[in-house]
């Protein structure tokens, strides 16, 4: 596949001007591109500009307002709202992360709920934002109906992902973002588009059979990793997204999505956690003799370090992305 190198750069600058140009104010379109980019530094291909052309197509007919101004609001002690303004994710989580690290600073642990957003993103940028200033945090969020239940045959979870982080001594932070599904979705496309088959037990093709073929899964239904365990935290996040903060659920984000491939509205939960509240002695450096335990293993590495080796790389060697890809983002510039 012929592919194009970009800067980083010049990644950002794509997806300002593709956002910009198709419905985006500057701010928005700024934040989504931040996303976009670290995922691409990061080696994490599903969410980066491979993510434009969809984010487009609901800026341009409307289910997404590119000129949302969110609004944060301290609910209570250790409560956060984000009111999103039917608009895009990455603003909203920025215009919510002061009030949040305020909170759990002052309480130990505080959680910020984010309504009326579109998140097409990795979850592990909002996590590891927090890391880095000294927090744990966690993040969930919800998607249209892709997966089916554990014992089922047709979609009814989304793929709905959490990440966790934890800040690590002098610095950084050990992150980890993986969906409920075998696989994430954008995973799936980038197989389809690639002509890769899927991992055994990623999905079942629309009459319920056991398939390989990623474009018989997207019709059909992804499942759940690990069977019924990873069908429970699929239900588990559908209702810290959905019940909880008011917010519609997988069934009901799909019932009212247009169905355009874009990022459906729903709800987001992040939490903060400050070590320094809960009576541990030294709990980061505690962890940090933890991962000493872990790595002692051959073989054995830290959730995100390979996202953290791109990241050593990238900002000067740049990025590839398909030279398919980059032609119809210029298409839309």
């Amino acid at each position: 596949m012929d592919q194009v190198r970009l800067t980083l750069h010049e990644v950002h600058a794509l997806a300002v001007q593709a956002l910009s140009l198709n419905g985006c104010d500057g701010e928005n379109a700024r934040a989504v591109a931040d996303t976009v980019t670290a995922a691409e530094r990061d080696g994490a291909k599903s969410h980066g500009l491979f993510r434009i052309p969809g984010y487009v197509k609901s800026l341009k007919n409307g289910k997404i307002n590119g000129h949302g101004s969110p609004v944060a609001t301290r609910l209570g002690p250790c409560v956060v709202a984000v009111d999103g303004d039917r608009g895009l994710a990455p603003l909203a989580i920025e215009r919510g992360r002061p009030l949040l690290i305020e909170a759990a600073r002052e309480n130990g642990m505080a959680a910020c709920a984010i309504r009326r957003t579109h998140h097409y993103a990795a979850l592990w940028p909002e996590t590891e934002a927090l890391a880095v200033e000294g927090l744990v945090a966690m993040a969930f969020v919800n998607a249209p109906p892709y997966v089916a239940p554990a014992g089922g045959t047709k979609p009814f979870f989304g793929t709905n992902p959490m990440s966790f982080a934890w800040p690590r001594k002098g610095g950084g932070a050990m992150v980890w973002d993986q969906a409920s599904s075998m696989t994430a979705r954008g995973e799936l496309q980038i197989m389809k588009r690639d002509g890769h088959d899927a991992p055994p037990g990623a999905g079942i093709d629309k009459e319920g059979n056991p398939t390989a073929d990623p474009a018989e899964i997207l019709e059909g239904a992804q499942l759940p990793f690990g069977g019924y365990k990873g069908g429970a935290i699929a239900l588990m996040v559908d209702l810290m997204c959905g019940p909880l903060l008011g917010e519609v659920s997988s069934m009901q984000a799909g019932a009212e999505d247009n169905k355009d491939g874009g990022p459906a509205t729903g709800g987001e939960l992040i939490l903060a956690f400050d070590p320094a509240h809960f009576g541990g002695d030294d709990p980061i450096g505690r962890a940090e003799r933890l991962f000493e335990g872990m790595l002692a293993q051959e073989g054995v590495r830290l959730p995100g370090d390979r996202r953290f080796a791109a990241r050593q790389t990238t900002p000067s060697e740049g990025v590839e992305i398909p030279l398919s890809l980059h032609q119809t983002i210029m298409e839309l510039v």
